[in-house]
């Protein structure tokens, strides 16, 4: 991780904060992917995913917006009430779960809320690349939409289409008559809460198949399907072998036994803690790996996900 300042902040709803951020030594920062997040660091030690918005090709500074969640674990409320420009947070490099497919025909970006983020910086990109694309941006109320007012005098502004005030069934009227119909090379990208991507992907389904549909969480929901926790064993590239008991995760038992390992969300949202299996059979429950992947077997993240087999061979790097 390395150190950068906030330059600018700006309020945009009552609930969302932007952020302007630019290495504290003065370097140019890594370039990124639309679709990529950064792991945050703020006052309280908190480490949060959060997805880059601003344009993709500007290398002077990550643009970030924060969602108060006052039932989080401290990480949202910090940034919200203890940062200001001028101070300094720590911030990891871009990573990228989400993001766009070049060979698509035409792009559907379909948001709502803060799930805006991602997919304005998808915008971005595919504005850039000359690509055929339209937005669609869900709110309950204009004074809840965070960068509308960007949005509205964007280069693009013409491929965007506003959905406010409309309710569950308006919402998925609208989004039933624009998602049908699509070319079989379209692709479509939804952010937002956990049951608005559902109903997106579920819209979308009826015409595309399901590689031709993405979507990113910000926050994990319960598996209410999941089987009950169960010991297993990890055992290591090394050869290391460690019990992993029903109430602790992979991630956890090897920090606990001095083995170093990259963890950011611990909700199975980020990517980060994600290990190569070497063998056994993973019991996914995590929000990251995409259904090929999952279906593959050969990778697991290691904060959430189990075991079904007694012993999971992984391999740290």
């Amino acid at each position: 991780m390395f150190t950068v300042t906030v330059t600018e902040t700006a309020q945009e709803t009552a609930a969302v904060k932007v952020l302007r951020l630019a290495r504290s030594d003065g370097r140019p920062l890594a370039p990124y992917a639309a679709g990529a997040h950064i792991d945050v660091t703020g006052p309280t030690g908190v480490t949060r995913p959060y997805s880059l918005c601003g344009p993709p090709g500007d290398i002077g500074f990550y643009t970030i917006a924060v969602k108060r969640e006052e039932n989080s674990r401290g990480g949202s409320l910090a940034l919200h009430d203890k940062v200001t420009t001028g101070t300094d947070l720590l911030v990891g490099e871009p990573r990228r779960l989400f993001g766009v497919v070049p060979q698509a025909s035409e792009h559907h970006l379909v948001a709502a809320g803060i799930g805006i983020t991602p997919l304005l910086a998808m915008a971005y990109e595919l504005h850039a690349a000359g690509a055929e694309f339209r937005l669609h941006y869900v709110a309950r109320d204009r004074s809840e939409a965070a960068l509308a007012g960007l949005l509205e005098e964007a280069a693009f502004a013409d491929r965007v289409a506003f959905h406010f005030g409309l309710g569950r069934a308006g919402t998925t009227a609208v989004l039933a008559d624009e998602l049908t119909g699509l070319p079989a090379q379209a692709h479509v990208y939804t952010c937002g809460p956990p049951g608005f991507m559902e109903q997106t992907a579920a819209l979308a389904g009826r015409g595309l198949p399901a590689d031709h549909i993405h979507s990113e969480l910000f926050q994990a929901g319960e598996q209410e399907d999941a089987a009950p926790c169960t010991s297993f064993e990890v055992e290591l590239d090394t050869g290391e072998v460690f019990t992993v008991p029903p109430d602790r995760s992979i991630a956890d038992v090897l920090e606990a036994n001095g083995v170093a390992i990259d963890t950011s969300c611990r909700e199975g949202i980020c990517g980060t803690c994600v290990l190569q299996v070497l063998s056994g059979d993973p019991d996914h429950r995590d929000h990251c790996l995409t259904a090929k992947e999952k279906a593959a077997g050969d990778q697991i993240a290691a904060c959430v996900s189990r075991s079904r087999s007694p012993r999971l061979v992984v391999e740290l790097w």
